[in-house]
């Protein structure tokens, strides 16, 4: 798609609407962003945005766990995307964005290595350059029984 002057980025018009219609990604980027906004008004005392930490994410990663709405890696790494970018739009600093803190991404490698292993594949990491010579180790990291932290979802 070309980037011309009156281009609507994605968003058409609606017949007698005055608002655009978001792309079925923008629609749900405001819908976990408006759904993550009322979990921290939630919180006992109020959870300003602006005080929002990784600590507050993954806390909301687990209370969506409840009601199985992140049984898939892949859909819960597609949550934490949309609200990094939505994060950033609303004003949200780069370097502040507690979607991209280290703990996050661990959290998601810790979730998909356990979700692999229920499905009973030990998920490995492709490697981008081969190397023939050297032989597979049998020490398994990120084993999700005894050594993972207290932020792994476990499944049945």
């Amino acid at each position: 798609m070309s980037s011309s002057g009156g281009g609507s980025s994605g968003k058409e018009l609606v017949e007698g609407s005055s608002s655009p219609t978001l792309s079925r990604y923008e629609s749900q980027k405001r819908r976990d962003w408006n759904t993550f906004g009322q979990y921290l008004k939630n919180q006992r005392p109020p959870v300003p945005l602006s005080h929002c930490n990784c600590n507050h994410v993954l806390d909301f990663l687990r209370y969506l766990d409840q009601f199985g709405k992140t049984k898939a890696w892949g859909s819960l790494d597609a949550l934490i995307g949309r609200l990094r970018a939505a994060y950033e739009e609303n004003g949200g600093s780069p370097e502040t964005n507690p979607f991209a803190n280290g703990s996050i991404r661990v959290y998601l490698r810790e979730v998909r290595e356990c979700q692999a292993k229920a499905r009973g594949i030990p998920y490995k990491k492709k490697k981008k350059v081969a190397a023939a010579t050297t032989s597979q180790g049998s020490s398994s990291k990120g084993n999700c029984d005894d050594s993972s932290p207290s932020t792994t979802m476990h499944y049945s």
